[in-house]
């Protein structure tokens, strides 16, 4: 690949293959950069010109690095440029190496899970390194879905014998006694997303199986008293919806070999009183606590529908009473 001097705005790239790849069917991919990044960029053969009132050095940058990607054997999606332009826009030397090769796990649709942005590659470092990690961010910032990857990519590896999956279920007095069926029936719809987490990783069959031999388990906080988890991958979602004495009880529960990570987003907290929150709690607690990795992520690193980063940001910005108080992501 090589930049003409005669023209700044012009790439020229080397390989047919790798260019259909960047540019995507029918220029789907340069049309998201464009928009993006205010430009204009056109295709003749396997050079790429760049033109228009926009930020040109930005978009030479994000169509160089995903070349790079695509040259490597990487299947580039519209969601990856999404990606990349996010990243490289808030990283304008950076490399999309150090996201798109740091693969967890590939998913049942044969992608790759990577971070998709600066604080979520920051998170991962701290499941990582971690033995008890708080993932504490809104909604669409992937907390708890790379907390699933990690979890699942360390039990194929060997690491842990099992992995433990639960919520506190915030209704379980009265309204949950209004619903039909037996116990897991009720708490079932309080569950249901992480089962959603898990099926994008491990096909449903399998995932069936692994349950019925406790491999995997999934229940309500309350299962959680009284044991003593060892050999486990052990996620809380819904963190801050636990009250203080749950939080110390499942932080207890951490057992010889076992990992512990606390999802939650303390800007939607369902209990009477922010201050109840055992999350927001055990962030000031454990804060001086070594082996115990606190990751915050916000709204640059929602990854969902773009739309809902600026959602976030409007709610952060207007000034309600209630807010912090509705809603759940």
């Amino acid at each position: 690949m090589r930049i003409p001097l005669s023209d700044a705005t012009a790439l020229e790239f080397d390989d047919n293959g790798f260019t259909r790849e960047l540019v995507g069917e029918l220029g789907s991919h340069l049309r998201i950069i464009e928009d993006a990044l205010g430009v204009d960029v056109s295709q003749r053969g396997n050079t790429l010109s760049i033109s228009g009132d926009g930020d040109r050095q930005a978009a030479s940058h994000v169509l160089r690095e995903l070349y790079s990607l695509a040259a490597r054997g990487r299947a580039l999606h519209p969601t990856d440029v999404q990606h990349a332009v996010r990243i490289l826009r808030k990283e304008p030397t950076g490399s999309l190496h150090s996201y798109f090769d740091d693969n967890i796990l590939t998913s049942v649709r044969g992608r790759p899970i990577t971070p998709r942005s600066a604080g979520q590659r920051g998170y991962l470092q701290k499941l990582r390194h971690h033995d008890v990690c708080f993932g504490v961010g809104p909604a669409g910032t992937g907390k708890t879905y790379l907390a699933m990857a990690v979890a699942v990519a360390a039990l194929q590896r060997g690491e842990v014998k099992k992995i433990v999956l639960t919520r506190p279920a915030v209704e379980a007095g009265e309204k949950l006694g209004f619903l039909p069926g037996d116990l897991n029936e009720k708490v079932d719809p309080y569950l249901r997303p992480l089962y959603d987490a898990l099926s994008d990783m491990i096909p449903a069959e399998r995932v069936q199986r692994m349950l019925e031999r406790g491999v995997i388990e999934v229940a309500p906080l309350a299962f959680m008293r009284g044991r003593t988890l060892a050999g486990s991958y052990v996620l809380l979602d819904e963190g801050q919806n636990t009250t203080r004495e749950q939080m110390k009880m499942f932080l207890t529960r951490l057992g010889e070999g076992s990992r512990m990570v606390v999802t939650g987003d303390i800007t939607q907290i369902d209990l009477p009183r922010r201050s109840d929150s055992g999350m927001v709690h055990a962030l000031d607690v454990l804060a001086d606590v070594r082996r115990v990795g606190v990751a915050t992520l916000d709204a640059s690193d929602v990854v969902r529908h773009p739309l809902v980063a600026a959602i976030i940001e409007a709610y952060a910005g207007a000034d309600e009473p209630e807010q912090g108080r509705r809603g759940r992501g």
